[in-house]
């Protein structure tokens, strides 16, 4: 029996619906972009990002995701949970301890984010819905970034602008290898002006610190995290979250917590 037009008028518009989403998420990888200014062999090398993002598509959130290393290793990547979701996703890459100081990183960060600020709405990325964020190493450049404005400030861009600071398992005193070559033990804590800690301020943008669970964390990395959610706080700050991924350790909790970073990034961006 011929199924009534009614019921072929509806499969037909499934079926077009089902093409029409296919289409609309059609996405592109554009890699290897030089994002900066300094003319040195090794910036020119390391200095470089890779967009991936929808076709066709406008004003879209834009991700900023800097892979972690402990600061002295890593290559950027686009996780492949930020994919598909209707974002721009930006993998950075930084110069490393071995040959620069980490002053140098951190403005290597900087001008990355300044450079999305200026460039990503070629491809299709909203300025206004930047969200910094990475694992560990990364976790800890996103910190410095929002917590300290002059390494925006130097490139012209105001750390305020930024959305979202999501930082995974980011250090939140002096990063433990910038104390390696101290000659402090990765046991001994400092929060020096490569703290982020040392930069706590209440007018900063909303700041997400996702960590895994306290007892398999990296160098107690959750109990900093949970310190500088409290300071926050103290200094007026209402929009700093903290959350703890139990049964995770310091590199088995990024993949739960792009789950928690894709709330939020929904919730601010909602109409």
């Amino acid at each position: 029996m011929k199924q009534p037009f009614r019921q072929r008028l509806i499969v037909l518009l499934v079926m077009l619906s089902l093409v029409t989403t296919v289409w609309a998420q059609s996405y592109q990888q554009v890699n290897d972009i030089p994002y900066t200014t300094k003319t040195d062999a090794y910036a020119v090398e390391r200095l470089k990002l890779d967009i991936y993002y929808p076709e066709s598509k406008t004003d879209c959130p834009v991700v900023v995701w800097f892979h972690g290393g402990g600061l002295e290793g890593g290559e950027k990547q686009i996780p492949e949970q930020l994919k598909n979701k209707g974002w721009v996703v930006v993998g950075v890459n930084y110069r490393f301890l071995q040959r620069v100081t980490v002053d140098k990183i951190i403005d290597d960060a900087a001008e990355a984010v300044a450079w999305v600020f200026n460039n990503i709405g070629r491809y299709g990325g909203d300025r206004r819905k930047v969200v910094v964020t990475g694992h560990s190493a990364g976790g800890y450049l996103a910190m410095m970034l929002c917590l300290d404005k002059k390494w925006l400030a130097a490139y012209g861009a105001d750390a305020d602008s930024v959305m979202l600071y999501a930082p995974f398992s980011g250090q939140a005193v002096t990063h433990f290898n910038v104390r390696k070559r101290q000659g402090i033990p990765a046991l001994r804590a400092t929060i020096d002006e490569y703290a982020p800690l040392y930069w706590v301020r209440g007018d900063c943008p909303p700041l997400l610190l996702i960590c895994g669970d306290r007892e398999l964390e990296l160098f107690g990395r959750y109990d900093e995290n949970q310190y500088l959610a409290r300071m926050m706080k103290l200094a007026g700050h209402q929009h700093t979250w903290l959350y703890e991924i139990g049964g995770h350790d310091h590199n088995a909790m990024a993949a739960p917590g792009f789950h928690i970073l894709e709330t939020y990034i929904k919730k601010l961006v909602k109409p």
